[in-house]
């Protein structure tokens, strides 16, 4: 037999403290979460008591909690940020996950440094640099092919993490400048002003319209859950949902439903095991489909040139029901067997219009009567229907809590003075708790240990599933129930408390060191914001760096987007692809109320690029103000719902 070897993690978001519980409980086995400050999601901060309390609830799990302190920070910010991290590894968290080498190279506390996505880390070089220089892991960027994943994999032995499900960001990660440039909102500290979500206009060379107000930029939402074997056959141990924007309902309905495949893949496999403790079990099934989604793609994990987009729209299109088979004044009927209920919210596109929305009133059989009527629908025969706001899931989700038990056995036996009851868990750990009492005399003997054991079952309430429970009493005594019940409550308090004594967190030790930055020169796109990670590339050899250290917005003519997405091949137009399509003149521009952007394609690469066409200026204080209400305003039309915005990774 082969001894299994690695730890799978399947790691949870947490917007906030609530979040993470519901992570926790639908079989995270790690969360990740946004601190006070500098967690590259000015919406998504949290307070160090809140964190401390996750902490704590995790643990119980052996859960770990990972801190995002992954902004690129300004020289002014640099001890604030060294102060965050040494009060983080105060409060028990398991590792932090950065971006700024110049926080790297400050004096942190023996945790665990995550190498954040933001850096752009797609090569073995770049890998095995961060590595060699003391990162416990590496998130890769999630363009990377199965292919590239092994041969990171092969030629390194840092643990590598990677996305797996969720929004994706058009751009290579940190390597998106737009928002910074037009909107002064930089998207590597935390503002992006989601661009890639705006509605395009693409002309060629002369000027022509190709493709008019479409969403020429907006990627579907990744869905790799049936490739998770061939990731762990690639190297990856960590597997990543996004999502530190998106609600609770989203977090357990997307957890559970990892949870339950990396389950069945860890239960078949000799060589994983899980990383975390207990085993959940759900009163629904879990289905990413009816949460917040654009459609599913599998991005560039196996197709070099895939079609990414949902270019009609970049709102929640959520789950197909069927295709329209009839039409009258009232309603429609709909083929297909998913289900359809009062109060649910269905959209379908329209092919003058883009996406419709539509709220059910009443439902007989397949057909369907809208709340507001037919007419303003114009709903033909043929059209596809999906389902964006499925109620009674949502409801399911509300009432779905503690779904996660560790399992123990029990001891119950007497001592001189009372009752003892010990409890060993799935893990090995031993607690044993007492209770003063006074025995009685039985009036019905050996019924004690049937009612003993019965009562110590009942542990709904608590972290524990009881697999066994062993009483040895003395048949002719007896014990009120509610003695039981009270030695019960307590044992599993005190176990808990055991089960976090005993946790040990990770230590990690980094000595300074001298290896060679895989390059001797360095440019905006390293994102150097400050002297101390200036100093840290001259340490690894580095011989040309600018002392202005030059961010994109002063680089005229730099790429605002550097993308392995190529709106050629959403579009038709790859010669690898179609050997006869018809490619428009070059060059292409993108344009929308921001202004007009030119895009550029290295082929050999397989890459794309946006640069800003006309003068090299930021936005006015009109624009931004503009893309300020947009950024915050709920989208319109068919959903609105709060997980509406993007999360640009960590």
């Amino acid at each position: 037999m082969v001894m299994k070897t690695r730890a799978i993690e399947l790691l949870a978001p947490a917007k906030n403290k609530a979040c993470g519980i519901a992570a926790i409980d639908h079989g995270a086995d790690a969360v990740y979460i946004g601190g006070p400050q500098f967690g590259a999601r000015a919406a998504a901060a949290n307070s160090l008591a809140d964190i401390a309390h996750l902490v704590s609830y995790a643990h119980r799990f052996r859960t770990k909690v990972y801190v995002a302190v992954n902004t690129l920070l300004e020289n002014d910010e640099l001890e604030q940020a060294v102060a965050l991290c040494h009060r983080l590894h105060g409060l028990g968290a398991d590792a932090l996950i950065i971006q700024d080498l110049g926080l790297f190279a400050s004096e942190l506390p023996p945790i665990p440094l995550h190498s954040s996505t933001q850096m752009n880390n797609r090569t073995v070089e770049k890998v095995r640099f961060l590595e060699q220089i003391g990162f416990s892991r590496v998130v890769l960027a999630r363009e990377l092919s199965l292919a590239e994943i092994a041969a990171i994999g092969a030629a390194t032995s840092v643990p590598l993490e990677f996305f797996v499900h969720g929004a994706l960001c058009v751009a290579y990660s940190g390597q998106c400048y737009i928002s910074e440039v037009m909107a002064g909102r930089s998207a590597n500290r935390g503002e992006c002003a989601q661009f890639c979500r705006h509605m395009f206009t693409l002309k060629d060379g002369a000027g022509k319209t190709v493709a008019k107000d479409r969403y020429l930029l907006s990627l579907k939402d990744l869905n790799l859950s049936n490739r998770l074997a061939d990731l762990v056959d690639a190297g990856i141990s960590s597997f990543k949902i996004e999502g530190r924007l998106k609600d609770e309902n989203y977090v357990k309905n997307v957890t559970a439903a990892y949870r339950v495949a990396l389950d069945r893949l860890i239960d078949a496999r000799e060589d994983v095991v899980r990383s975390s403790s207990g085993r959940c079990r759900f009163a629904f099934t879990p289905d990413p489909e009816r949460s917040f989604s654009r459609g599913q793609t599998d991005y560039f994990l196996t197709t070099p040139r895939n079609t990414a987009a949902e270019i009609r729209t970049p709102k929640s299109i959520g789950k197909r029901l069927g295709r329209v088979v009839a039409v009258d004044a009232g309603g429609f009927t709909l083929d297909g067997e998913e289900p359809v209920h009062n109060g649910d919210g269905l959209c379908f596109f329209h092919p003058q219009t883009g996406l419709i929305g539509l709220k059910v009133n009443r439902v007989e059989g397949r057909t369907i009567y809208p709340k507001d009527g037919m007419a303003p629908l114009h709903l033909a025969v043929g059209t596809e229907l999906f389902r964006n706001a499925d109620g009674r899931f949502a409801k399911l989700m509300q009432h779905s809590i503690r779904c996660r038990k560790i399992a123990v056995r029990m001891l119950l036996e007497e001592v001189v003075d009372g009752l003892q009851l010990t409890l060993t868990d799935e893990d090995g750990i031993v607690s044993t708790t007492t209770l003063a009492c006074a025995k009685k005399q039985a009036t019905r003997p050996d019924s004690i240990a049937t009612v003993a054991a019965r009562q110590l079952r009942k542990s709904g309430d608590t972290d524990y599933a009881v697999e066994e429970v062993l009483v040895r009493l003395d048949p002719d005594g007896y014990y009120p129930s509610s003695l039981f019940n009270e030695l019960r409550r307590k044992a599993c308090a005190h176990h808990g408390e055991e089960r976090l004594r005993r946790y040990q967190p990770q230590r990690a030790h980094r000595t300074p060191s001298t290896i060679l930055w895989p390059g001797e020169t360095v440019d905006f796109a390293d994102n150097i914001t400050n002297d101390r990670a200036a100093a840290f590339y001259r340490q690894h050899g580095v011989r040309h760096i600018d002392p202005a250290l030059p961010r994109a917005r002063d680089v005229e003519g730099c790429a605002l987007m550097t993308t392995k997405y190529c709106i050629k091949a959403q579009l038709g137009w790859c010669p690898h692809l179609n050997w006869h399509a018809t490619t428009p003149k070059e060059p292409l521009t993108l344009t929308d109320k921001t202004g007009t952007y030119i895009l550029g394609f290295d082929c050999r690469k397989c890459e794309m690029t946006v640069t800003r066409k006309g003068p090299w200026r930021k936005a006015g204080k009109s624009v931004q103000a503009r893309l300020d209400a947009r950024h915050k305003a709920p989208l319109h039309g068919a959903d609105e719902s709060a997980g509406a915005v993007d999360d640009e990774g960590v």
